[in-house]
Order: C-alpha cells, then structure tokens, then sequence
C-alpha cells in the first residue's frame, strides 16, 4: 500500500470514528432527555388531578416516587428506539422494530412498578418522537421531526398482540381519536395548543413552571382524553374541559390547586395531556439542542 493509500485509509479510519462517537453521543443525549422530560412532568406542581409533589392526584396506586422510578427504567427503551432509528426515514421496517422495542420497554416498566401502568402512553408518544429526531439526528426542524412521527404512527404494526385495553374501549364507545389517533395525525395538539403555549407565555415573562402549568391547562381544555372518559365519561371530560379553558381565559393560574381538588374530588385524571405535555418538554428540549449544535458548527468554521 502506497503513502497516499495509507492516508487515506486512516482519514477514513479517523472519519468513521468520529461519526461513531457522533451517534453515540446523540444517542445518550436523546434517551436521556426523554426521561428527563418525563421526570419533569411528573415533578410539575400543583397540576389538577395528576401525581405531583403534593399528592397523587386521582390515583390511589401511584406515587412520585414510583412514577420517577417508571421514568427512569425507561432510558433504554428510548435508547435503542433511537439507534435503530439514527438517519434513517418512516417505513414499516421501523414501525415494527421500535414497536417490539416498546413492548419490552413495557415490560421493564411492570416490572418496576409492579404491574401498574405509569407510563405506557408515554412509550408511545415519546418513543415515535425519539424515532422521529433520530432520523435527522436531531438537526431536522420541529414541523419535520413532528410529522415523521405521525408518518411512523399511521404504518400498521402487523406484530402487534391482539388484547382488549381500556383505551380501545373508550375509543369504540366514545369515537374519539385517543392516543393513536393523536399521534398519526401528527401530534396536533402539540402543535397548536401546548407548544404555541409554552412559548406565549416565556415571551410574557413566566415562570417557566407557570408556562407549562399553562401548557399542559391547554392540552387538558382541548384534548378528548381517554384517561378522563374511561373514569368520568363525557360530563367528566366536559367538566375538565371547561375548566382548565377557564383558568386560562382568565389568567387565574393561581386558582389551579383549586381545580386539583375539583378533580380530585370527581377522580379526574388528564393522563393523556399529561404524556402531551411531557412530549411537548421533550420536543423543546431537541429544539435547544439543534441550536447548540448550530452555534458549536459556526464556531469550529470561525477557527477554519
């Protein structure tokens, strides 16, 4: 092998691992940011109807703790979600791989928490968000990275298990979207409710916990949460809807542990907007990130 050869060989030695380490680091920074968006969530208080700091909301069978803990099992389900998905696009091949990664991310999480279910819905919203950065490795823009996820969400998933869930049953008898129809619609209330929302009211100097006190009221006052008709029906959905609109027209945030208690009182429990929101704080998250990997580019060119 000739000197040329030899150079070239291990620039593209050197090349390869860098992009390695690349991925790697990527891959760790977006399985990371996903629990810690859901840590975040859970950790947001006073917050109607949901485990808090203060209390465990309509659940009787949860706490912060475990919910934390639920959180935290989870990092590598997201992890491999995001390495079989790193460059690539939408396709039934992904579909199915980060589905099956899903169920045994499930299982991990029964296992932690004993059999109760913190955060499957979560699995699935956050997980074809991660999937969905992870093919523009996290650089593509947010309408992009949103609408992967939905084209990911309307390929069927020909493996999936056949089981009757409380989710499905209130979807048949209510005709509402639920989670999966939420998603392959292309998150729309993340898009024009929450996101929108969280940066409304940053712009008016908020509180950031403030701000996503009013994200996640936005989701809850336009959201047909399943959570909240499988333990109220309509006129609990109605009920929570109307109120958290309310709080918002009003500006009375103030007033939100006040609507804690009213839902608490009717066992109301967002469980819908709750995974919403902690997808909304995922998604602001990978926003930031683009633009620090922006910055650091400009300023390794300003060194060439």
């Amino acid at each position: 092998m000739d000197c040329m050869s030899r150079l070239l060989n291990s620039e593209a030695g050197e090349w390869r691992g860098i992009m390695i380490q690349e991925k790697q680091s990527f891959i760790h920074f977006i399985s990371n940011t996903a629990c810690r968006s859901l840590i975040e969530e859970v950790e947001l208080t006073p917050k109607p109807g949901l485990v808090d700091s203060e209390n465990t909301g309509a659940h009787e069978d949860l706490s912060i703790e475990l919910m934390k803990a639920s959180a935290e099992s989870l990092e590598e389900t997201f992890a491999e979600i995001a390495e079989i998905s790193y460059g690539e696009r939408p396709s039934q091949f992904i579909r199915e791989k980060i589905a099956a990664i899903g169920r045994a991310g499930e299982e991990r999480m029964f296992e932690v928490t004993s059999g109760v279910n913190t955060h499957k819905g979560a699995i699935w919203a956050i997980g074809l968000l991660v999937s969905a950065t992870a093919f523009g490795k996290g650089m593509d823009p947010l309408e992009k990275t949103i609408s992967n996820a939905g084209k990911i969400a309307r390929y069927p998933d020909r493996n999936c298990p056949v089981t009757s869930t409380n989710g499905g049953k209130v979807i048949a008898k209510y005709n509402v979207n639920g989670a999966r129809g939420e998603a392959q619609l292309g998150f729309p209330h993340i898009s024009l409710y929450s996101l929108p929302m969280l940066k409304q009211c940053r712009s008016q100097g908020m509180t950031e916990d403030n701000a996503r006190l009013a994200a996640l009221l936005s989701l809850i006052a336009h959201l047909d949460d399943t959570c909240i008709l499988h333990r109220g029906g309509p006129e609990a959905l109605s009920f929570a809807k109307k109120e958290a609109a309310a709080l918002l027209h009003n500006g009375n945030l103030h007033r939100i542990k006040s609507l804690d208690d009213k839902f608490i009182k009717r066992n109301i429990s967002p469980g819908g907007s709750a995974d919403l929101l902690a997808a909304t704080l995922f998604l602001d998250k990978i926003k930031s990130y683009k633009r620090v990997c922006e910055v650091e580019e400009q300023r390794k060119c300003s060194y060439k």
